[in-house]
């Protein structure tokens, strides 16, 4: 697996370093500059962003508010639109934080989000009733070694 290229190739193919970890949970998206929030579906965590599905473009370079609400605390940092694709009808955007230590928490999110997922998936598919440490133990001994490093 990519753990991610060096700089100069983010530079020739932003989309290169949005490793695909789907966390499939709800954000926020807004302009910074004002507007009502939009909510997006599917996050995948990278090592300087995220990207996710929207129903409309969003210009390359603008800078946008993100918020996870899924967590305590919400989640919450700025982005700057690298990429956009368009997919039929929907668009794929990829943001890059502003900041390291906001590249940082969202990673620790994506974690999070993931043992939440895995906590469900094992309910509805083995009935096992897990609470949110024993899923985290599980999660980690099952997946961490697969999860990219920050």
């Amino acid at each position: 697996m990519d753990h991610g290229p060096e700089t100069s190739d983010l530079r020739a193919n932003p989309r290169r370093s949005f490793i695909r970890h789907t966390a499939g949970v709800p954000i926020e998206v807004r302009a910074v500059d004002g507007g009502a929030p939009r909510t997006q579906q599917g996050i995948n965590v990278s090592k300087g962003g995220l990207s996710f599905i929207s129903d409309r473009a969003i210009p390359l370079g603008s800078t946008i508010q993100v918020r996870i609400a899924e967590v305590d605390p919400p989640f919450e940092a700025e982005a700057r639109v690298v990429w956009c694709a368009s997919e039929g009808d929907r668009h794929c955007i990829g943001v890059q934080f502003l900041s390291a230590n906001d590249a940082f928490r969202a990673r620790m999110v994506e974690q999070v989000c993931s043992i939440e997922q895995y906590r469900r998936e094992i309910e509805e598919r083995e009935g096992r009733v897990l609470t949110s440490p024993e899923a985290a133990a599980e999660w980690i001994g099952r997946y961490a070694g697969r999860f990219p490093d920050a």
